[in-house]
């Protein structure tokens, strides 16, 4: 073995934007969409971002799962609902 060495990983301490409220639907951003579930089923998949400081509010750390459905449309339109259900809650009472 040689005597190259490995570069070092360096990490770098980001700081976190200042929370900003969105003020309508215009201000987040929902991907609904759908993944085969088990034994020929599917599950809803769902990202929501408020885009005015960039915070993902959904998938978190313990949320439910959206499924199981018989169809595809039918897990896109649940995780379509749920999607928009949280956009309304965070107008309502953002979370910061």
């Amino acid at each position: 073995m040689d005597n190259a060495r490995r570069p070092k990983l360096v990490f770098f301490a980001t700081k976190c934007p200042e929370p900003i409220p969105g003020h309508s639907a215009e201000d987040y951003r929902v991907y609904a969409s759908y993944r085969p579930g088990t034994s020929g089923r599917f599950m809803g998949t769902l990202k929501v971002v408020r885009v005015t400081d960039g915070r993902l509010l959904f998938p978190f750390d313990g949320a439910e799962e959206i499924g199981p459905f018989d169809t595809k449309d039918a897990a896109k339109s649940a995780a379509t609902l749920r999607g928009m259900e949280i956009v309304q809650a965070d107008l309502r009472s953002p979370e910061l």
